[in-house]
C-alpha cells in the first residue's frame, strides 16, 4: 500500500514522510520542483513532480490514499488560497476518487466550519477549508479530516485532545500532526470521520480509532 503525500515538502509533509518511512511504510511525496525531490531522494523516499496548479494526475497512479497537507502558505494572498487550498484540494479528491482510491485524508484546520469567527486576514483561508472539507465529504470516496489547531514548531509531545478546554494553548506542534497522519495510514480501517487536533493528555490510540 503506497500513500501520496501532496504538499510533501511542507513541513508538516517531510515530517510525515520521514517518520513513515523510518516505520516501513510506503510514500511518494509529490512536489513542485526537481530541487525539492532530491531532499527525499536523499533519504530513500520516493518523491514524483506534480503542480496542484497543473499537471498531477500521474503522481496518482499506484497509490492506494492521499494525505493532503499542502497550503498555500502565509505570505500568499487570497488568489493562491483559492488556487492552492480550495480548487487544488477538490482537484485531488475528484482525482482520487476517478481513480478508485481508497482513503483521501485531509489536513484541514480547527473551526474551519466557522470562518467568520476567525480574524479577519485568515477568513479568507478558513473558507477555502471549509468548502473543501465538504466536497470532500461528498466526493464519493472514504475519507478523513483531521483539524489541528494553532501549529507549534515545538518538539513532539505524543500528548492529544479533541476538547479545545483540555488543551493548554489550544495548539499542536507540527510533529504532533505529522505522527498523528502516521497512526491514520496505519489504520486504514478509521473513515468518513473529522477529528480535532490539540496538544493534551490522551493518546493517539484514544483519541482516533
Amino acid at each position: 500500500m503506497t500513500t501520496l503525500v501532496i504538499g510533501a515538502h511542507g513541513q508538516i509533509g517531510r515530517q510525515f514522510c520521514e517518520l513513515a518511512h523510518q516505520d516501513g511504510v510506503a510514500v511518494r511525496a509529490m512536489v513542485r520542483k526537481p530541487e525539492q525531490a532530491e531532499w527525499f531522494a536523499s533519504r530513500g523516499i520516493e518523491a514524483v513532480i506534480g503542480d496542484l496548479e497543473g499537471d498531477m494526475e500521474h503522481a496518482f497512479e499506484g497509490c492506494d490514499e492521499v494525505v493532503f497537507t499542502a497550503g498555500s502558505g502565509p505570505h500568499t494572498g487570497p488568489d493562491k488560497t483559492l488556487l492552492i487550498d480550495l480548487y487544488g484540494a477538490i482537484r485531488t479528491a475528484d482525482i482520487a476518487r476517478d481513480k478508485g482510491l481508497s482513503r483521501y485524508v485531509m489536513v484541514s484546520a480547527i473551526r474551519a466550519e466557522k470562518p467568520l469567527e476567525a480574524p479577519e486576514k485568515m477568513r479568507p483561508y478558513m473558507a477555502a477549508k471549509f468548502a473543501a472539507d465538504r466536497h470532500l465529504e461528498s466526493a464519493g470516496l472514504s475519507y478523513l479530516i483531521l483539524k489541528p489547531g494553532r501549529l507549534t514548531d515545538e518538539a513532539a509531545t505524543h500528548g492529544f485532545t479533541d476538547v479545545f478546554e483540555d488543551s493548554a494553548n489550544q495548539s499542536i506542534t507540527r510533529a504532533d500532526v505529522a505522527h498523528a497522519l502516521l497512526h491514520v495510514v496505519r489504520h486504514p480501517e478509521i473513515k468518513n470521520r473529522a477529528v480535532t487536533l490539540l496538544n493534551g493528555e490522551r493518546s493517539l490510540d484514544e483519541l482516533i480509532r
